[in-house]
Parts: structure tokens; C-alpha cells; sequence
């Protein structure tokens, strides 16, 4: 019998049978009950039986062409009938048995039988603010924001000292950042440019600028932010610096309280 795959292995199923002796009916009762004639094939002391001698007074007994004696052995093959499903023992079927013996789970092999985590979090991530006002801010000049308020840090990676976070080691990858500041011309000026820098690598590479030029003299407060996803490796150190160049007042980075407005978060993305 053809088949796909590796071959089935025997001994799962056995085909019914049935074994009649001592009678002298001229019947004999079934084990199992058919709808016709054509599912079983009757054997009398081990000639076959022809149908036509044989009939089928109920779904479980067959009457006879003849009396049996006691000496006549009667034996009956359900034909496609399975029974004594026989499952196997434990740890008995093996990976080889098995037409795949693993499937694909976020790019790796598993092992069937195994066990594998299906999806993840976005972890490391961290969020941290500037809850107060930071003054001497040079006009026109690039100055590290000094977030001051953690609110989170899953890999504590965060350096209170340099004003940055540093990616953990075996954490490179993709991270989607977000950063945003609220600049002050300090009450009494206004705004003509604001540009904030984000760093990495060392600490001293920009690699990402966002601007906002040409204000007009219309603001005296912007809150002004950046996001993106970058490619990041371990010991990369992520900081934020704005410059502000404001007419007739002094440049600060404003605390934004329980607002968030000036803030740096990231988290790793799920690859």
C-alpha cells in the first residue's frame, strides 16, 4: 500500500476477526455487527463460503447453508473493519517516526516534543524625564539635557552621572527611540531656533537632528521632540542635546512635571 511520508509503524491497528467452534447451529452470531454480506468473508473448515449460500438475518448473525457439527470451525474476516486500536507506548515514537519532526518558531528550529517561547517583550526599555528646570543653558549653544527623573529602567542601564543610557551587553539590535524637550527663551525672550541632537555610539555621535527654525519671535516656550527606530550595539551611549538660540532672554530646558514633555525612552524591538 503506498503511503506518504515515513512508513507507518505496525501493530497500531488489528484488523477484526472472529473464530467460531462447538456449534451446531446453523448460524453463527457476530462479534460485530455489518450492514451486508460483502463485509465479511465466511470461511467453513477453511473453504470460503459463497454469499449466496448465506444470509443476513440480522446485523449480527449470518444463517448458514447448512447445519454445523460440533468438529466444524468457523472463521469470519471483517473486511475494513479496525478494532483494538492499540496506542503506543510511551516515548515509543520518536522524532524519526515523524513526517516533520520540527517546525519553525521566530526563524529557529524547534523539536517536536520540545518547547520554545512563542513571541517576546520588548525589553530592555526604559523612560526617564526632567521634572525640574535646568538652567545655564548657553544661547545658541548644544547643552545635554540632564534627565533627572527615572521612571523606569528594566536593564538599569542608565548613568546618572553622564546624563545617558548605555545599551546592556548582548542587547544590540533595532530599539525604537523617542525623545522630546520643552525649551524656554526664560520668560522674557523668544525662540528664533531650537535643534535637538540625539547621540550615540560614544556619547559624542549625532545620529539623528531634528530643527525648528525661522520661529519669528512668536513663542516663547516650544516643546519640540524626535523619534525613529536605530541600530544599536551593546556599550552604545544615548543622550540627548538641544540648542536654543532665543532674542533677549536666557535659554532653559523646563522641567515638564507629570507631563513627560521632556523625555528619553526606548525599547527593543521583537525581531
Amino acid at each position: 500500500m503506498g503511503y506518504v511520508g515515513v512508513p507507518p509503524q505496525s501493530g497500531f491497528i488489528t484488523t477484526a476477526k472472529q473464530r467460531v467452534t462447538s456449534s451446531t447451529n446453523n448460524y453463527v452470531d457476530l462479534d460485530h455487527s455489518i450492514s451486508s454480506l460483502a463485509d465479511v468473508i465466511v470461511w467453513v473448515n477453511f473453504v470460503k463460503q459463497d454469499s449466496t449460500n448465506l444470509s443476513l438475518t440480522t446485523s449480527s448473525r449470518i444463517t448458514l447453508g447448512a447445519t454445523l457439527v460440533a468438529s466444524d470451525i468457523v472463521e469470519i474476516a471483517y473486511l475494513g473493519k479496525a478494532v483494538a486500536t492499540q496506542n503506543p507506548s510511551t516515548n515509543s515514537v520518536t522524532n524519526d517516526m515523524l513526517v516533520n519532526s520540527s517546525i519553525t518558531l521566530n526563524g529557529s528550529a524547534v523539536s517536536l516534543g520540545g518547547s520554545a517561547t512563542v513571541g517576546g517583550t520588548n525589553t530592555p526599555n526604559f523612560s526617564i524625564t526632567r521634572n525640574s528646570n535646568q538652567t545655564g543653558v548657553s544661547d545658541n549653544t548644544e547643552t545635554k539635557i540632564q534627565f533627572n527623573n527615572v521612571q523606569y529602567d528594566t536593564a538599569s542601564g542608565w548613568d546618572s552621572s553622564n546624563y545617558w543610557w548605555v545599551v546592556p551587553s548582548g542587547q544590540g539590535g533595532k530599539y525604537y527611540i523617542s525623545w522630546s524637550a520643552y525649551l524656554s527663551g526664560g520668560g522674557n525672550g523668544y525662540i528664533d531656533k531650537a535643534t535637538l541632537f540625539l547621540y550615540g555610539g560614544t556619547g559624542t555621535n549625532a545620529i539623528d537632528v531634528v530643527e525648528l527654525s525661522a520661529v519669528n519671535n512668536n513663542f516663547d516656550t516650544i516643546i519640540h521632540k524626535g523619534s525613529g527606530i536605530y541600530s544599536l550595539s551593546a556599550g552604545d551611549k544615548i543622550n540627548v542635546y538641544a540648542l536654543i538660540n532665543v532674542d533677549g532672554g536666557t535659554a532653559r530646558i523646563d522641567g515638564s512635571g507629570t507631563w513627560n514633555y521632556t523625555h528619553l525612552q526606548l525599547a527593543k524591538i521583537i525581531e
